[in-house]
């Protein structure tokens, strides 16, 4: 009990102090980040807004976030039934190339990538880059799904196969709501990826209305100083979609993670 209450201070702290610095100056933070601010700097959330365009980021960042999870959710849950009823030849070999896909480190590819977007008139396009995010977390959202399908019994689609499903059927009927927990997991997992992600979207993206929210908390970063009260509050509002998302959502990604990893 001691130690939980421990965890959740050393986990909730930086949250406070991320919450408490958004209003205040420079000067209060550099002075004393633990103190309570002296006036409440509501100027620091306005900057947000207009200055970095928080606003626009946000949504940015929420669309290629949405369209990322979504498509690798239906390619996974597709591919992961394959791997884990079939028992064709070239099953095993397969699964294995998806499983070393989750050991490439991902920035290793930006040269090829970025060659790749200009032969393809892919910069400053939101389609490209959600290729590029979903291709990265296709792997480990393959290895969740493939685990956690192994555990329900293969008597469900012989018994729908009888009453005439064909295969789309049993997946997108029978599988796929038994699969929420899962699906819930990974959707959430690719979801925080394609939402904060950087350096992809530094090389990728140009165009300042296009930004996502990590390339406009770079705004307020100079060469010299940074105002580190603006860049506070725009943290407070970047996080603060994802932080409710997972509240409402972290017991299915719990189950999912602990379920989909048994067998996987």
């Amino acid at each position: 009990m001691v130690f939980a209450i421990f965890w959740a201070l050393i986990t909730i702290m930086p949250l406070v102090l991320t919450l408490m610095s958004s209003f205040k100056t420079n000067e209060e933070i550099f002075g004393n980040m633990f103190s309570l601010p002296e006036k409440l700097l509501v100027s620091n959330y306005i900057k947000a807004f207009v200055d970095a365009k928080m606003g626009r980021s946000i949504l940015n960042s929420f669309i290629l976030a949405s369209c990322t999870s979504i498509i690798v959710v239906i390619i996974a849950i597709l591919a992961s039934y394959v791997l884990a009823r079939k028992t064709y030849f070239f099953i095993k070999p397969i699964y294995m190339l998806f499983i070393l896909g989750i050991m490439i480190p991902v920035h290793t590819t930006l040269i090829s990538i970025s060659r790749l977007a200009s032969s393809l008139n892919g910069l400053n396009q939101y389609w490209f880059l959600i290729l590029v995010y979903a291709t990265f977390q296709l792997p480990q959202a393959v290895f969740l799904m493939t685990g956690y399908i192994k555990t329900i019994s293969k008597e469900l689609d012989e018994a729908a196969i009888i009453d005439g499903f064909g295969t789309m059927a049993v997946i997108f009927r029978i599988i796929l709501p038994i699969s929420s927990p899962i699906i819930a997991t990974v959707s959430i997992i690719t979801f925080m990826y394609a939402y904060s992600e950087l350096i992809f979207s530094i090389i990728l993206l140009t165009d300042v209305n296009k930004y996502p929210i990590s390339r406009a908390l770079m705004f307020f970063i100079g060469e010299r100083t940074t105002k580190m009260g603006p860049l506070f509050a725009s943290i407070m509002l970047a996080i603060g979609p994802m932080l409710l998302f997972y509240i409402i959502l972290h017991e299915k990604i719990q189950k999912g993670m602990s379920e989909g990893s048994v067998k996987g």
